[in-house]
């Protein structure tokens, strides 16, 4: 992997399903991620995705490219545009810096059809480096 290197993207479905079942994962009780109508009442147009969830799928998305024994180190992420249900999210990565052969920075952008969901940077090692059996190059 070099600087300038892009990842695959990944296409989300943002269901009603994900959002509650992620908000309550996350032990998110807020009644936005679950209650549309309490989400109308604060002027959500609907229940939307909340943070913990959409940290959790940029990490799968890193994990899903560079393997099962990549190390997630730092996941800095900022969010935007929110993730209503029966929208598509895209994740999109491109690798920012390589600090040595085994340590990456990558920057993420997640978008909807409304606009940017989330954007940041995730720092990670990859144990066998990104050209070994559990790196990237696959």
């Amino acid at each position: 992997m070099k600087p300038g290197d892009e990842l695959p993207p990944l296409e989300i479905e943002v269901t009603r399903t994900l959002i509650v079942a992620g908000a309550l994962a996350s032990r998110d009780y807020q009644d936005v991620h679950h209650d549309p109508e309490a989400a109308r009442a604060k002027g959500s147009p609907d229940v939307f995705m909340n943070i913990l969830t959409t940290n959790g799928l940029v990490g799968r998305y890193i994990t899903d490219f560079f393997g099962p024994a990549t190390v997630l180190h730092k996941v800095a992420i900022r969010l935007g545009a929110p993730n209503y249900p029966g929208d598509t999210m895209v994740l999109r990565g491109t690798v920012e810096d390589v600090r040595d052969p085994d340590l990456i920075v990558v920057r993420i952008t997640g978008d909807n059809g409304i606009g940017r969901h989330v954007s940041g940077t995730v720092t990670v090692t990859i144990p066998d480096g990104p050209d070994g059996p559990e790196g990237a190059g696959r």
